[in-house]
């Protein structure tokens, strides 16, 4: 089952994307890189609750 996720962005800390995981098979938290809107540049984007 997938559920639905929030990356925050490590800079700023605004929560900028969603996406979706399935969380039986990928336990850990995701980390990506994105563009922020806020920063105006690529930053690491991680998951939150």
């Amino acid at each position: 089952m997938r559920d639905i996720i929030t990356l925050q962005c490590s800079d700023c800390k605004n929560r900028n994307y969603s996406t979706t995981k399935n969380k039986k098979k990928h336990t850990d938290r995701v980390e990506r890189k994105r563009f922020c809107p806020t920063c105006r540049h690529h930053t690491a984007h991680k998951e939150v609750k």
